[in-house]
């Protein structure tokens, strides 16, 4: 009963050839990699934005009277 399959659902990836395994790790990892990517420019600009919110917090106290 667990190996039942409902309707609608894909076969599972015996069928797929040796070429389409490798054209779909390599898109795979191609979009990983543009993931990733994204995730150190998002990192950089929240660690930018951090250090001049600090900054400008610094200036506040500094010149408050």
């Amino acid at each position: 009963m667990a190996e039942e399959q409902t309707e609608g659902t894909a076969p599972t990836a015996p069928d797929r050839t040796a070429a389409d395994r490798t054209a779909a790790d390599r898109e795979r990892l191609a979009l990983e990699k543009k993931r990733e990517r994204y995730v150190w420019y998002y990192l950089g600009y929240f660690l930018f934005g951090i250090h001049i919110v600090a900054f400008v917090m610094i200036y506040a106290v500094r010149h408050a009277k």
